[in-house]
């Protein structure tokens, strides 16, 4: 429906073109990270380690590398504990040809089974 040559349509327009991409990643990063302590560890180490970043540039350098460190070994603790590769880490083995580990096979156990149809 159009009024003053605008379209009213919820759907339309640059406002809502971003919801898509941003639920896919949201999604994709959920499924990577289904064990709680993997999820919640990542709350912690991906403030630290982007706040790593701003430290890098507002104060010492050590202070940031040591945020930077801390963040990124949290996250590869959680990445421990699922079962799976950390995301940089799996990009890197994917460009290069390598096989890498997406979504933790105790996971990917689970949803096949809940996905399987029944007889």
């Amino acid at each position: 429906m159009y009024t003053n040559g605008m379209s009213t349509a919820p759907s339309s327009g640059p406002a809502t073109s971003w919801r898509r991409p941003v639920r896919k990643v949201l999604r994709n990063w959920r499924e990577r990270h289904q064990h709680p302590f993997n999820f919640w560890i990542h709350l912690v180490g991906i403030p630290v380690a982007v706040a790593g970043v701003g430290l890098l540039i507002m104060q010492e350098w050590y202070w940031g590398a040591g945020a930077l460190v801390v963040g990124y070994l949290l996250q590869f603790l959680g990445h421990r504990m699922e079962g799976n590769d950390v995301g940089e880490w799996a990009a890197v083995k994917r460009l290069c040809g390598r096989p890498y580990v997406s979504i933790s096979p105790q996971w990917q156990a689970k949803s096949t089974v809940a996905e399987s149809p029944r007889s």
